[in-house]
């Protein structure tokens, strides 16, 4: 296992579909046990492929005690019910903003061996699986911010440190 970078806002593989996962074999156990170690390492809850620069439907997450994959995820709400609370991001570091999620999904995929997967989840893992699968469609969660929130996190993010290095 080793820890992967994590691309940085501007990234063009950010913005990027992902492929759906077919071949379920030790390259996509090893890709799984890296994404969760690099997870780890920056203190995420959820790591999308497309975020160590992978064009494949993967992501993991540890939240809510409980912790794995999910390949080739789809979800759908549980209800109308949504919450609006912050939400960050690992390629989007120090930013965080009122994040519009449903309260309650289920998604189902399957795990690292091919094994169909459903997760019913709500609170912070409702919130992961939706934020981790627009990652995977290419959508940063800034896409889902109201319009003046959107600015206000673009302007502070134009300011960052680490996005005026990569300049």
């Amino acid at each position: 296992m080793s820890v992967r970078e994590i691309r940085l806002f501007g990234d063009p593989v950010l913005v990027s579909r992902a492929d759906e996962v077919t071949a379920f074999d030790a390259k996509l156990g090893h890709l799984v046990d890296d994404m969760l170690e690099t997870m780890d390492a920056a203190g995420g809850v959820g790591l999308a492929a497309n975020q160590v620069g992978v064009l494949q439907r993967v992501f993991v997450y540890d939240c809510d005690d409980r912790r794995g994959e999910l390949i080739n995820p789809r979800w759908e709400p549980v209800g109308d019910e949504t919450e609006v609370d912050d939400e960050g991001c690992l390629s989007i570091p120090g930013i965080n903003a009122a994040t519009e999620r449903f309260l309650r999904v289920r998604a189902t995929g399957q795990d690292r061996t091919g094994t169909p997967v459903t997760l019913e989840a709500e609170g912070l893992l409702a919130r992961c699986i939706q934020h981790e699968t627009d990652h995977l469609d290419g959508v940063l969660f800034l896409k889902r911010l109201q319009p003046e929130a959107r600015k206000a996190a673009m302007r502070e993010l134009r300011s960052a440190d680490w996005f005026l290095a990569g300049k």
